[in-house]
Order: C-alpha cells, then sequence, then structure tokens
C-alpha cells in the first residue's frame, strides 16, 4: 500500500549561518553574502571522494521535465527506475544496489522520507529541479540525518539560494509521448535590503511510454523571506498534486520477449478474460495490464513551514524549523471475482442461489500528518575546533482506509462503505553532536546520534486479501556513532570513515506480521577508503567500501503466521566494491568523464521459501531450499559511465553520455532465469544560448534518449510456486522507452 508524507521545503533547519549582520552599516553585497553563507553543515558531510555535488548549472541543462531520479541517472553507482518508462512520473532510483527506502533525503535538512514506509516518492515533487541550488549524493552512511537513518546513501538537496535582483523566468518544453512542460518563477530580489519574495508555478503532462500510463502533475510554491540585523526569518508555503495512471504491474516475460506461445500459457495460468488475453497479445512493448479508465493514483500534499536563524555572537549561532505537511489522497482499482467475505460483506442470494465474488472497484487511502521542529546550535570554539548539537522532534499521524465505490453486487455495503480501517501514529526524537578538529590539513570529525522512535497503528487492513487486526506498538532506541578522518597534500587527498547505522522496520514489515515473529531492526557497519588526485585538468578519485549487514531485511517468499509474504531477516549480508571517478579537460573546448563501480553483493546462507500447491487440504504449504551464498537483488557488479561534452562556439554545448549496467537478479537466488538482462543507452543533448537584446538570457535546448534505441528493463519482480511437481517463476519488467526526444525553451528577464 502507498503510504507518503513529504516535506517539500525551500528553507529549513540544521543550517548554520555565517557571520550574518555584524553591523547596521554593511552593505547589501556582504549581506547577500553572508545569507549565502547559509550551509547544511549540520546534516550535510564534508567533501569527500564518496560524496558527489550537482550543480544548479548541470542540473539545468538536463532539466526537460523529467522526475528528479532521472536528472541524477549518471551519478556513480545510480540505477534509476521509471514505471511508465519515460522519466515522468512514477520513478526511482537506488545507489549501490540500495533501495529508496534506505536512501535518507532531505531538503535543506528537513527529512522528505515518508515516516512509515520510508520511500521516496519524487513523483510528488514535480519539476522540484527548478527550485535547487546543488544536490549532494553521498554513497555509504553519511552524516547524522533527521528521519530514517541513511543505510545505504543519503541525498541532500539545498533549495534556490537568495536572488539579489528582481527576475522572471520562463521554462518550456515538450516532446515525445505527449510530453509538455511549463514553468513560471518570479522573484522581487531583496527589497529594502530586508524582504524578498518568490514564486514559482510548475504543470508537467506527459502520455507516458506504456499504454495509459498518463501523467498530469501541479505544483506550486510561495517563499518570503525577511532579514534583520542578526537573523533570517523564512516562510513557506507549497502545493503539489498528481494524477497519474497506474502502470505499476510490470510486462509478463512472454510478452515483454515477444513470445506468444508463452503468452497463451501465461494467460491459461493465471485465468485471463478473452479481453485481457487479447490486450496482452497485441499491445506490443508498451503493454500495461491495466484498461479501466479510472485506475489512477491521485495525490494532494500543501506543505507550511516556518525558519528562523539567529547570530548569538561572533562564535554561536542557532537555528530552527517548524514544519507540518498535510498529506491525502488515494489509488482507485477494479478488480475482477473478488471475494465478498474479503471486504466483510455477506453472501448476495438471487433465486435460491448464493453469490459470494463481485467485481468492484475500491479505493485505498491515506489521509497524513507530519509535524514537526529540527533545530542546531553552532560553536566555532577557535579557528580549528567548532562543535554541532542538533536534533529534531516530529509526529506522525496517518489515517489509512479503504472504501467501495461500486460493486456489481453490493451486498450490504453502500456506496464509500469503508472495508478496512487503520490509524497509525509515529513519534521520533534524535539529537546529535558532531566535533571538528582542523589543523595542518588533517580533518578530524566525531559523530555521535540518538534516534529514539515510537510507532503504533489500530484496527484492521488488509494482508494479502484478508481483513486482519494489525495493532501493534513497538518503540527502538538507536545509537548512530560515525568518525572520519582526512588528510590534505596539495594535489592528494586522503579520507577514510566508519560509521554504525541503525533501521526499524517499515510500515509493511508489521502490518504484515505479529508481535510473535515481528522483525528485528537493521544494523550495518560502513567503512570507507578513498583517495583523490586533483591538478590542473586532470581529476582523479577511488573509494574502497564494505558496507556489513546485521538482520537485514530481505524478501525470502515466507509466509508468516498472518499469511503475509513479509521481509525476513538475513543474519549476514554485505556490499563490498570500488568506486572509480576520472575527469579530463581536453584543451579548452573538450572534456571527459568516466565512473565505474564494481562491487560483491552478497547474502550468506540464503534460504528461499517455495509456495507448492496441493489438489487437498490444506491446498497448499511452502518448501524450503538453501542457496548457499547469494547475490542481492537489483545489485549490478559493474556501473560504468561515459561522459564527452564539447562546446566547439562560445555560446554551444554538446554533451554525450552512456551507462552501462551489468546483470541484476529479480531476487536473492542468483537464478539467471529471474534476472534484468545487461544493458547499455546513449543520450545526446544540445544547449544554445541565443545572442538577444530583449532578455537576460534566452536558451534553447535539445536531448535525444536512448540515441541507439536500446531495447531494455531496469526494474521487474518475480515469484515462483510448484504444482505437481513442476516449478513455475513468472517474471514481470518494466520497459524502457526507445529512441525519444524532447525540447526546451528557457527565458529570464
Amino acid at each position: 500500500m502507498k503510504t507518503r508524507s513529504f516535506l517539500f521545503i525551500l528553507m529549513s533547519g540544521h543550517i548554520a549561518m555565517a557571520q550574518v549582520g555584524k553591523t547596521k552599516e554593511y552593505d547589501t553585497t556582504r549581506r547577500i553574502q553572508d545569507v549565502e553563507g547559509i550551509v547544511v553543515n549540520g546534516l550535510r558531510a564534508k567533501d569527500a571522494p564518496n560524496n558527489t555535488l550537482v550543480t544548479k548549472t548541470t542540473l539545468n541543462s538536463k532539466n526537460f521535465g523529467q522526475d528528479m531520479p532521472t536528472l541524477l541517472e549518471f551519478t556513480p553507482s545510480v540505477v534509476t527506475t521509471s514505471d511508465a518508462g519515460a522519466g515522468i512520473g512514477y520513478s526511482g532510483l537506488r545507489i549501490r544496489g540500495v533501495d529508496a527506502s534506505r536512501i535518507n533525503v532531505t531538503i535543506n535538512g528537513v527529512p522528505v522520507n515518508d515516516p512509515e514506509s520510508h520511500d521516496v516518492y519524487w513523483v510528488n515533487m514535480p519539476d522540484l529541479v527548478g527550485s535547487v541550488e546543488n544536490i549532494q549524493v553521498q554513497r555509504g552512511v553519511g552524516s547524522s540525518t533527521n528521519g530514517a537513518a541513511a543505510f545505504g546513501a543519503s541525498v541532500n538537496i539545498k533549495t534556490n539560494n537568495l536572488r539579489t535582483d528582481p527576475y522572471a523566468r520562463i521554462d518550456l518544453s515538450g516532446g515525445s509521448f505527449g510530453t509538455l512542460r511549463g514553468t513560471l518563477s518570479a522573484g522581487t530580489g531583496l527589497l529594502n535590503k530586508r524582504f524578498s519574495l518568490d514564486a514559482r508555478v510548475s504543470e508537467i503532462r506527459s502520455d507516458g511510454y506504456l499504454d495509459r500510463a498518463t501523467s498530469n502533475l501541479k505544483s506550486m510554491g510561495l517563499t518570503a523571506t525577511y532579514l534583520t540585523d542578526k537573523s533570517v526569518w523564512k516562510a513557506v508555503v507549497l502545493t503539489g498534486q498528481e494524477r497519474t495512471y497506474q502502470a505499476w504491474y510490470g510486462t509478463p516475460e512472454s510478452r515483454y520477449r515477444g513470445d506468444s506461445l508463452g503468452m497463451l500459457d501465461y494467460a491459461a495460468r493465471n485465468g485471463l478474460s478473452a479481453e485481457e488475453t487479447t490486450n496482452l497479445l497485441t499491445s506490443g512493448r508498451t503493454y500495461n495490464y491495466y484498461t479501466y479508465a479510472g485506475q489512477v493514483d491521485n495525490y494532494n500534499q500543501d506543505n507550511y513551514q516556518l525558519h528562523f536563524i539567529h547570530q548569538l555572537s561572533p562564535q554561536l549561532n542557532f537555528n530552527a524549523a517548524a514544519h507540518y505537511t498535510y498529506g491525502r489522497g488515494y489509488y482507485e482499482e477494479y478488480r475482477n471475482s473478488e471475494d465478498l467475505a474479503d471486504y466483510g460483506l455477506t453472501p448476495v442470494v438471487m433465486g435460491g442461489d448464493s453469490i459470494f465474488n463481485t467485481d468492484l472497484i475500491r479505493r485505498r487511502w491515506l489521509d497524513n500528518h507530519f509535524i514537526g521542529l529540527v533545530y542546531g546550535l553552532n560553536y566555532q570554539y577557535n579557528s580549528k575546533l567548532k562543535f554541532t548539537l542538533g536534533g529534531a522532534a516530529n509526529r506522525y499521524t496517518g489515517a489509512h482506509f479503504g472504501e467501495l465505490i461500486w460493486a456489481q453486487y453490493a451486498s450490504n455495503s453502500q456506496i464509500y462503505d469503508r472495508y478496512y480501517d487503520n490509524d497509525a501514529l509515529k513519534s521520533e526524537v534524535s539529537s546529535y553532536l558532531k566535533t571538528n578538529y582542523q589543523k595542518n590539513g588533517l580533518d578530524l570529525t566525531l559523530d555521535l546520534q540518538y534516534r529514539g522512535i515510537a510507532y503504533q497503528f489500530l484496527g484492521v487492513d488488509q494482508v494479502s486479501g484478508v481483513l486482519t487486526d494489525v495493532t501493534q506498538n513497538v518503540n527502538y532506541h538507536f545509537f548512530n556513532p560515525k568518525m572520519s578522518i582526512a588528510k590534505n597534500m596539495g594535489a592528494h587527498n586522503l579520507f577514510g570513515s566508519f560509521g554504525i547505522a541503525n533501521r526499524e522496520p517499515v510500515r509493511r514489515d508489521f502490518r504484515e506480521s505479529t508481535p510473535a515473529n515481528r522483525p528485528l531492526s537493521e544494523r550495518m557497519f560502513d567503512t570507507e577508503l578513498a583517495y583523490r588526485f586533483e591538478k590542473g585538468k586532470l581529476n582523479v578519485q577511488t573509494n574502497l567500501f564494505l558496507m556489513y549487514y546485521q538482520n537485514q531485511l530481505v524478501l525470502t517468499g515466507q509466509i508468516n503466521d498472518v499469511g503475509g509474504y513479509t521481509r525476513t531477516n538475513v543474519d549476514k549480508s554485505y556490499r563490498t566494491g570500488l568506486e572509480m571517478e576520472f575527469a579530463y579537460q581536453f584543451l579548452s573546448k573538450l572534456r571527459f568523464q568516466a565512473a565505474t563501480s564494481l562491487s560483491q553483493n552478497k547474502v550468506l546462507n540464503f534460504v528461499e521459501f517455495v509456495d507448492v500447491y496441493l489438489d487437498d487440504a490444506p491446498y497448499y504449504t511452502q518448501i524450503q531450499i538453501e542457496h548457499g551464498t547469494t547475490d542481492l537483488a537489483f545489485s549490478p557488479n559493474f556501473i560504468q559511465t561515459l561522459g564527452l561534452q564539447y562546446a566547439p562556439l562560445e555560446r554551444l554545448s554538446l554533451t554525450l553520455q552512456s551507462k552501462y549496467v551489468s546483470r541484476q537478479f529479480l531476487d536473492n537466488t542468483s537464478d539467471v532465469k529471474r534476472s534484468l538482462d545487461p544493458f547499455t543507452f546513449t543520450n545526446f543533448s544540445c544547449n544554445y544560448q541565443v545572442k538577444q537584446k530583449f532578455a537576460r538570457s534566452f536558451e534553447l535546448g535539445f536531448l535525444v534518449n536512448n540515441l541507439f534505441n536500446a531495447q531494455y528493463a531496469n526494474n521487474g519482480y518475480t515469484f515462483s510456486y510448484m504444482y505437481g511437481g513442476q516449478t513455475t517463476t513468472e517474471n514481470f519488467y518494466y520497459p524502457q522507452a526507445g529512441r525519444h526526444f524532447l525540447l526546451k525553451m528557457s527565458i529570464q528577464f
């Protein structure tokens, strides 16, 4: 079930201000420099070889309206996904094979991950890049963060810097699959050296690559900033709305590979109707299982923030941010031949016959509130030693309920009857103390964090299609220490770090279990050793890492005592590898870049559980298969990116980027028959600054995605079962669009 709550903010807590306003006489330029000195030093890690900083210039050159994960596609060790196949709508990313629920995302230090699922739904933040100054992608445990612990990576987003002068900007783009994007942004600049107001409205529409995989995305933001001699106040109100047609089901392997006989077998095994079978046979690579016109995901969110930064003394400053997010929405589904009892309904009697099943339409809702306060106190003891004390207190309430809006046989139900209804309450407090010492090129950091979580939810929910009491209450206390050492020797830089991260299970792990078989929390030990050389036109950096897990939660196929295929703790697993980056500036017009990720990602002693269906009661059981040491799912051993940037003219920039991703397994069995084939794709873009006099800047852009028309899938899932002594495996894939293009025009006044 989809659960989410997002903070979509332009300024936040855990930020330190560099000398805001020592006297009333300092000029506007100095004031702006002071405000731009705000850094996310409480949460954002120092520059290190396992970090990548994506600048505003890079983001703008790539921004044709696609989702944020697509814009980060060529960041080291990143693999992106797109349900609709064209990078607009439901998109996601993995870093070092780590999924979205283990990647900590913050916007200026405020957590974005949903408190229950830990996921990040980028679809709720359309055109976010229009409000972003830069993004730091950190691989590994990273610095202390608000929200769920970084369990493999962090994405720290910093929003736009304050602008001195008034401005207005129009961004328009469009292209393949009916894609259209319009963004209007404007700001007053700094008025009377005190006040500024910025606004942005965006709308993005796309038909998607897959059939009916449409997206209608809207967002609006308003930010007001007020400066005093020693303080900064910032208020932000933002709204977002998304309506996307579902493309979650995936494409059966036989359809993906064009196997007609395999499609007929699949249709027979899974009881597809004549209409569903025709759709399967005739749709091609753009197949979408869903055909009901209202099969949509519809979600709205409103965000309110108030931020305060104050200079207490030349050595001491304080910052705090109060935030509130209200999110509500549903996804709608047409369901065939559902059991009336699963919805708390009695059989329907017609002409002496009892009807136990019905076609129906349902909506699964989330109505949530996320409120909290983040803070930081920064003390510079002397030129070498500084301390940061920070933390957060957040409270989340979420109402989860399902509604019936139509049924062929309604039984004793009424329209909008709630067939399940449960509430969740999650409270979190965290605090950290960070100490940093610098002398003669040596940089030492000690970072100690405590997280306390209290989580409970009440009522009943659907687990594997059955109404189940899921009332639970659980508390966690985590200690997450980190330390790092860096030595700067001119062109050479050495870096090492060690950190421990603990993470609580997510909502689904609780919902599909009972206190008797509740999964344990996860723990990771992360070691990073890196070297960087930077001199003149050459930049080389390498990073060795070992991420060792205790009780990592993975899918094994095991059914628990409430009938759910829940995730199970595996005792030992690890990720280890080498990341290398190389960049060289040839002459003044040509730049070459490359990033290589080599890794091993293993589960020790993996045991798979497989359903065995029987002809007589109990009708099914499970068997165990011991696989020994296997590969972690969705963790490629080799990722390679190559890029060329060429500027033949002063105002013209050409970019060619290519990416290779090795085989990814769909589960943890290392079975090649349950895997994503290796794939390679290449993108080409062209940006041209038009010389003119009517605007401050006028830019035209052209992007060709998948230049050589590669046919590939970057995501999928699998399940297997046995019947009559035969094992059947069903693989599903998410095909990506072949060659397609986008055009853009940007005008700034």
